[in-house]
């Protein structure tokens, strides 16, 4: 390669960075509670971090909004995974800002409250952050705000679209490999033991287990999975797919037949054109 063909292949590198960049206009932080939250995980230890950008022992949750160069009235709060012990902040939270924003969605994401057996705890900062966003509805043009989770996130963003208030419900959910059911058969025991406690009462396993919680006002819902998921079971994202049509509410679920665990926004991802392709249809057409 010439060196005048080298500079113009790195001028293009750069220039599509920099448009990657430039798409999330404007990004801003909030504390979800400023005057202190209404509820508290119990958890003394400091914020650290597992891994980079992968926070533990979240005591003092924060919503990171990207607004788009010109939003079309849509706006997502996203929850990423982690077990309900960390939180994996990067690929299926920050990363997808820039995706969303080029289809002029408001995308924020949560860093939420662990659980510590403190079940309210995850719950309330959703709802909050729900309600943040609608705060800004007017002066960032939204007309819709929807929830979304991976995994241990995706049973929280499932939970707020069951467990709404009437001031907090989302406009639609958007699950990736969803921790859904509290029935030992087939939820993620890690979570389930970190949300409810090793002996929960039947009571709270039922409460939990979303597929069970839901009914005809529920939100319409685009649902993804891994067939040969061996950290939460399939079944999870079945369940609350034949939950939603039973109660006639729009659901759409694609399961893809390799890719385990995990993927969120990762290039090594198999189907990830196919995902992003669907998801970008079912949203342009919600």
């Amino acid at each position: 390669m010439t060196t005048a063909s080298l500079r113009r292949v790195l001028a293009l590198s750069v220039g599509l960075c920099l448009s990657a960049t430039l798409m999330a206009q404007q990004k801003i932080e909030f504390q979800l509670w400023p005057n202190g939250a209404p509820n508290t995980n119990g958890i003394e230890a400091a914020e650290t971090e597992v891994r980079a950008n992968r926070p533990v022992n979240v005591t003092s949750p924060t919503l990171t909004v990207y607004l788009p160069k010109k939003n079309k009235g849509k706006a997502i709060v996203a929850c990423p995974g982690g077990g309900y012990v960390h939180l994996a902040m990067d690929h299926e939270g920050h990363d997808m800002a820039s995706w969303f924003n080029a289809q002029g969605i408001v995308y924020a994401v949560l860093k939420y409250r662990m659980p510590n057996e403190h079940d309210d705890v995850p719950l309330s900062d959703a709802l909050q952050a729900i309600r943040i966003m609608r705060e800004h509805s007017q002066e960032w043009g939204i007309a819709q705000v929807g929830i979304m989770g991976s995994s241990a996130g995706g049973h929280l963003a499932s939970t707020a679209a069951t467990h709404y208030t009437d001031d907090s419900r989302p406009d639609f959910q958007i699950l990736f490999y969803p921790v859904i059911s509290m029935d030992m058969a087939i939820c993620h025991k890690g979570s389930r033991e970190r949300l409810i406690g090793k002996n929960p009462t039947d009571k709270m396993v039922k409460l939990y287990s979303n597929e069970l919680q839901v009914n005809a006002q529920t939100p319409p819902a685009f649902i993804m999975h891994s067939s040969d998921d061996r950290t939460v079971p399939v079944e999870n994202s079945l369940r609350y797919y034949q939950a939603l049509v039973k109660n006639k509410v729009p659901a759409s679920l694609h399961c893809y037949p390799v890719g385990g665990h995990g993927w969120g926004f990762r290039d090594d991802f198999l189907y990830k054109r196919e995902w992003t392709g669907e998801l970008e249809k079912w949203l342009r057409e919600l």
